[in-house]
This record gives structure tokens, sequence and C-alpha cells, in this order.
């Protein structure tokens, strides 16, 4: 064992629902995301020695943090939870903001563990570590984030419970503006507002638009996307907790998005766009709307990421 060997890794902010797909649906991309350190250390067990970007509000202790709990789960489950690990944690995405902040830290912590102990486990195998870590922050058991951060792309998740999960491939030119608005909702809260139960003619129509969005995004057909982007579930309850939606959704649409929703439990936004000059030309329409009310907000503007957590030099 080198004492001096380090990795660093990077894990990828998602947007998870992607409108019709309800905890079963996410997709990643480029940035924000946010950036774990680990190295050997002489000292038996997991510590966390720095945590930057996060004003004081996580802690230190690895039992508590979701990056720690999510290393400590993978090194228990290989009998090695006395292996000396310093692990820095460089946050560079906000809390509460629908891009997935606490699975990008539990995806990293866990993949970067892996690999410094030589990767005794595929990233797929690293799954339900991962979830663990997440589920330590929030108490939810969904893959939608955790997935896509991890293997990158588009992931469907048929069953949370069972952690069963497939990649669909991305059409080449789909790109997506996403829009974070400097407001903060927490998961708890846009769970809470959700509808216990769905009228049959509502989950008939969202069955309907994730089986379309899903043929869509396969057969690279833009038309069938744009008309299965549509959220007739939690969107309606969840509007109103983000400043002029409805505004921002029609400035997208007008601007030539193929559809636009709520990324996660928001306040982030999304749309989905055919080619980067209209991804740029739709995020600058919705930019616009925040920055009217006036609430101060960042445009990312990025295609599928396809790789996911990845090491960075």
């Amino acid at each position: 064992m080198s004492a001096n060997q380090e990795i660093r890794v990077f894990a990828p902010a998602t947007v998870a629902n992607v409108a019709c797909g309800y905890d079963v649906l996410g997709f990643a991309i480029d940035s924000p995301g946010d950036e774990i350190v680990v190295r050997n250390s002489n000292k038996p067990g997991l510590q966390i020695t720095k945590i930057t970007g996060d004003d004081g509000k996580l802690p230190k202790d690895p039992t508590k943090n979701t990056a720690g709990v999510a290393a400590l789960d993978l090194l228990k489950h290989l009998g090695m939870l006395d292996r000396g690990i310093e692990m820095e944690i460089h946050k560079k995405m906000p809390f509460g903001s629908g891009l997935g902040s606490s699975s990008a830290s539990a995806v990293a912590g866990a993949f970067a563990v892996n690999k410094l102990i030589g990767e005794p486990l595929s990233k797929r195998q690293l799954l339900p570590f991962a979830m663990a870590g997440e589920a330590s922050a929030d108490g939810a058991w969904h893959a939608d984030n955790v997935g896509p951060c991890l293997l990158g792309g588009i992931v469907f998740i048929r069953s949370n419970e069972e952690l069963d999960i497939a990649q669909i491939p991305a059409p080449k030119n789909l790109w997506a503006a996403v829009v974070h608005p400097d407001i903060e909702i927490l998961t708890k809260v846009a769970r809470e507002i959700l509808p216990k139960e769905i009228p049959l003619e509502n989950a008939t129509q969202q069955i309907g638009n994730l089986g379309g969005l899903i043929l869509g995004l396969i057969q690279e057909d833009y038309g069938l996307i744009s008309r299965s982007i549509h959220d007739v579930i939690a969107e309606p309850r969840r509007q109103k907790l983000i400043p002029d939606f409805y505004k921002a959704k029609r400035a997208a649409l007008s601007a030539g998005a193929l559809g636009f929703s709520i990324s996660g439990a928001g306040p982030s936004v999304f749309a989905l766009c055919e080619g980067e000059e209209s991804a740029r030309k739709v995020g600058a329409a919705i930019e616009k709307v925040f920055k009217e009310i006036p609430v101060n907000c960042q445009l990312h503007i990025s295609k599928i990421n396809p790789h996911g957590v990845h090491v960075v030099s």
C-alpha cells in the first residue's frame, strides 16, 4: 500500500423524474458536480479530513455524512472497515437544488474508495452502497439521481426496491438547459404536497407519457419526445414552490424547447432541446424570466453526460 496514493473523482449533477418519470427516470449532465479526494492513511478507519463549499453545514463524522456512509457501507461489505483512508469532500453544487447534491456525494464516496482499494467491485455493483449514502440524507430509497450519477446517461428504474435499473440510449443531438434559481426547496416539503391518491385518468396519461418518452429516446424521435414530456402528477402541485414557473415554461416552449419541467423536487428546472443552439436559446429565455422577478440563477447547458462519476487528474 502506498501512503501517498491519491484518487480524485468527479460526480455530476443529475435531473431526476424527467417530467413523467417520477422516481423512475433520470439523466446526468456535465456540470455542476461534487469532487471527492481519497488517499491511504496509516491511521485505521475512514476519516473525513476536509470539507469545502458547504458553509459548515456538513458533518465530518463519516457515519453522518452521505459520502462517508456510502464508503463505510462498501468497506463493511468487503470486510475492510479497518483500512486507513482519508477523505476530502469538495461541494460544488448547492443544497436543496433538485440536482442530486446528496446523490453526487454518496456516489463519489463509494466510487473513490472502491478505486483506492483496487476496484474489487464494478460501477454497477456500487449502486446499493451509493443508495445507502443518499438514503442517510433524506430517508428515501429511489435511484433516479444515484443511478445516472453513477452510470451516466439516461437511466430507467423498473424497481427501486430491487434496484432493477437499465440505461436508455440518448439521442445524439439531445441537449439539456438546466436553470437553478437561488431558492431552496427541501425534498421533504416537495414530497409532502404530492397527492396521496391519483385519479385513474391521470395515472393512465402519465404511463402513456412515460412509455412515449422512453420510446422517443430509443428511436431518436424528437416529435414523440416532445409530445411525451408532460407531468400530470407532481408538476401541478410543486410548481407553486417555484416563482413564475409557468411563465418560465411558456418562455422555454416558445423558444423551441421539446419540453420543460421541474428537476427532481426543484427548484431547478430543465428543458430538453434538439441541438446545442436551441438549448442555449431556451436557456437564455428561462434565465430571463427568473432575473425579471428578480431571482438570481445559474444556467447549465449540457449534452446528456454518458460517463457519470469518473476519475479526474
